[in-house]
């Protein structure tokens, strides 16, 4: 047999081996490959005697749970958190090597007791976990397999990334420092030949990158919590606000039980609403999760950051006006 097919069959074998039910439909769609092709995968598991067996109660095919290695010493809840990350949290987050990571969470499944597993199947059975919204995968994968080693490697990468508002694509060499989450996406920090300061790039927006034959040497002042430093998102914009607004009290309590930044402060007023203050390094960022609640808050300081929302409110409405009824 080819590497290849050795390697997709031991695949195979480790998500047999989770004790799941899996039909040929099934391991076609998670292997994409024809059924055809997963049928002679099986023959050749049961030539070398693995003990797989189809089980009409389930409906799939399924592997001896002790077969092979010995249980891992892990406990129900810490199971649990662990198959949490890999079967629920990475089909809501840009997880990269998602298919590498449910790999590695059949394989700890492989391994433990029986007991442990059967708690761990009834609990996931009745988790679920929703996000918001999630940018399209497009090249995560290969971007950030490029961009980690690269970093680690501390050599040069050059980008065409696309720039949303001019609408156009640009060129650039790039010295990458770090990977980031935030916000539903991903994001490399790095300086490009473009910037002289660290800039954050979306990897949704790299349209393609190559490694060059370059070294660079990293800046060892440069820290990623202090490169974020009081910045409500990724971007920080060099100077500090005060900022306090006031929610009615219908979502009060909901926004005031998330900690959405390290310098949140809250208070309650005797009609219900919450006075919440922040002190960010710049404001264009928070302006955009203000306006996400509409007319359930007042903005009621700094001045400058009252004016924007106005005029973004007041141009969202002159928008409107002008589009003809149906």
């Amino acid at each position: 047999m080819k590497r290849s097919r050795i390697s997709r069959i031991m695949e195979i074998l480790t998500t047999l081996q989770t004790g799941k039910s899996y039909t040929v439909s099934d391991l076609s769609k998670m292997f994409g490959i024809s059924r055809r092709t997963i049928f002679r995968d099986l023959k050749e598991l049961q030539a070398t005697g693995v003990p797989y067996h189809y089980d009409t109660n389930i409906d799939g095919y399924v592997i001896e749970p002790e077969y092979f290695l010995p249980p891992v010493d892990l406990n129900p809840q810490e199971a649990v958190s662990l198959l949490l990350l890999a079967h629920k949290l990475s089909k809501e987050i840009q997880l990269p090597f998602k298919s590498s990571a449910l790999l590695a969470a059949s394989k700890i499944e492989n391994n433990l007791p029986t007991d442990v597993r059967q708690f761990c199947n009834a609990a996931l059975r009745n988790i679920s976990v929703k996000t918001e919204y999630q940018e399209k995968k497009g090249l995560l994968d290969q971007v950030f397999r490029q961009l980690l080693r690269a970093i680690l490697k501390k050599r040069i990468v050059n980008i065409c990334y696309y720039l949303p508002h001019e609408q156009k694509n640009i060129v650039t060499d790039l010295r990458p420092y770090h990977l980031i989450y935030n916000e539903h996406t991903w994001y490399v920090l790095g300086k490009s030949s473009l910037y002289e300061e660290v800039r954050p790039f979306r990897l949704n927006h790299i349209k393609e990158l190559n490694t060059l034959d370059k070294c660079f040497i990293k800046d060892e002042r440069f820290d990623v919590s202090e490169y974020l430093g009081r910045a409500w998102a990724m971007i920080p914009e060099g100077r500090l606000y005060n900022v306090k607004l006031r929610f009615l009290p219908e979502i009060a309590h909901s926004v005031a039980e998330v900690q959405w930044h390290s310098t949140q402060k809250v208070t309650f007023e005797n009609d219900g609403c919450a006075i919440i203050q922040f002190r960010v390094d710049g404001l264009n960022e928070i302006i955009w999760w203000i306006l996400s609640y509409g007319d359930q808050v007042q903005v009621l300081a700094p001045r400058v950051l009252r004016q924007k929302i106005v005029e973004i409110a007041q141009n969202a409405i002159k928008q409107n006006e002008l589009v003809l009824p149906t």
